[in-house]
């Protein structure tokens, strides 16, 4: 479109109507936009925020790679093959992990537990030891182990982690090839002691507890070299493909190697579903918009019709008038969409700086949490455009379409 279709557009905007509603409905149309491109982008954004804060939880527990067998619960890892994941210079650091569902009782009170068997490096690959809130971060030995406790474990066995003066009683099912279980082989049970508790994210803390692995190879009575998964971090997280790769080569088949998306796959799919339903109910809103749109549209063509006989007098074709009022929509569009951007960023400034809406419930923030990003206000803005385009079809292809005439009634 020209800059003279716009020119045109911009002065039947501005310009004093003779029916007063039709500059009335436009407005009408102008707010609506507004509001529309206001509610896509501050609430877009609330989901960038909650996305965010979410995978950093996620990030502190599950690390930039996993390697885990294929099948089965358990692996070998050879000396060979761990001397050469030390040799991968993008590799920061590594953990071997051995990890079976226990049941962990005090006294009256039990409950089923994940626990974790992991190495001294387990404290420098994740981030569980920044996040204790209770004791210290102590595993024990084999003959005398610890355990650190998510919160929602340790509520669920009413004990005080850093301070229990008893221990605690745990339970571990043994590798069995017969069918049934013999309580006496199969079942190992043992006494552990509690020396701390994290908090990081319900998903962990109502469910993991984290000991010494040699405690946990000893009561399973597995081998020197079996192992339930490797969890390793990088250098640079933007790497992890790369180094996904070269780790395939060590190990071949029989070991599945994820991602932090592969192994919360399920969490960021669900994620991004709603934020693409979210995107579609408030697009509504702008539909909303381009029915007012479409009326102000067609009352400005009804308003103009001798201007139009003019402009075909003077040798305007119909290509000429339907883009005179394609581009009336589209302003209509760009002043809504680009109030509604600015009116959205300072909405969004102030929850950052003030925290103007609250979080309800206990959670790790008592605020909404917003990341602005520029994808957005593109995304947002072509939707705009394209919804515009669309209404303002409708009146631009009737006004052009209709019969020209300078006879006068």
């Amino acid at each position: 479109m020209s800059l003279l279709n716009f020119l045109f557009a911009w002065r039947y905007f501005k310009a004093k109507k003779s029916t007063n509603a039709i500059n009335i409905i436009a407005w009408i149309s102008i707010v609506a936009v507004l509001i529309g491109t206001t509610a896509l982008i501050l609430v877009l954004s609330v989901f960038n925020g909650f996305e965010g804060l979410v995978k950093s939880l996620y990030s502190t527990f599950y690390t930039d790679l996993k390697i885990s067998p294929v099948s089965g619960k358990t692996m070998l890892i050879t000396p060979g093959q761990v001397q050469k994941i030390k040799s991968l210079k993008e590799i920061k650091n590594f953990s071997m992990v051995v990890e079976e569902k226990a049941l962990l009782q005090n006294g009256d009170y039990q409950t089923v537990v994940y626990l974790k068997g992991v190495d001294e490096n387990y404290r420098y690959t994740t981030g569980v030891a920044d996040h204790l809130v209770k004791g210290s971060y102590d595993l024990g030995t084999a003959e005398d182990p610890e355990i650190i406790l998510g919160a929602g474990v340790e509520n669920a066995i009413h004990i005080q982690a850093d301070r229990n003066l008893f221990t605690l009683k745990i339970y571990l099912p043994r590798k069995s090839n017969s069918e049934q279980i013999n309580l006496l082989e199969d079942i190992s049970a043992d006494t552990i002691n509690s020396s701390g508790t994290f908090l990081i994210q319900e998903d962990f803390d109502n469910k993991y507890g984290i000991t010494n692995i040699d405690f946990v190879k000893s009561a399973l009575r597995l081998a020197p070299d079996e192992y339930s998964n490797v969890e390793i971090s990088l250098r640079n997280p933007a790497r992890a493909d790369a180094v996904k790769q070269d780790l395939k080569k060590i190990f071949g088949a029989g070991y599945l190697i994820q991602n932090k998306f592969e192994q919360n796959q399920g969490l960021y799919s669900v994620m991004n579903l709603e934020r693409w339903i979210i995107y579609g109910i408030l697009c509504l809103i702008l539909v909303v918009a381009a029915f007012n749109m479409i009326g102000a549209l067609t009352m400005l063509v009804l308003e103009k019709q001798k201007d139009i006989n003019v402009l075909y007098a003077l040798g305007g074709n119909r290509n000429f008038i339907q883009k005179i009022f394609l581009s009336e929509g589209l302003l209509i569009a760009v002043i809504g969409g680009g109030a509604g951007m600015l009116l959205a960023m300072l909405i969004a400034w102030a929850q950052v700086y003030f925290h103007l809406i609250p979080l309800q419930g206990s959670f790790i923030i008592d605020y909404f949490p917003v990341k602005l990003r520029l994808m957005d206000f593109l995304l947002v803005g072509a939707t705009v455009f394209v919804i515009a385009l669309i209404a303002s079809w409708i009146p631009a292809r009737k006004a052009a379409l209709q019969e020209f005439s300078l006879r006068s009634e």
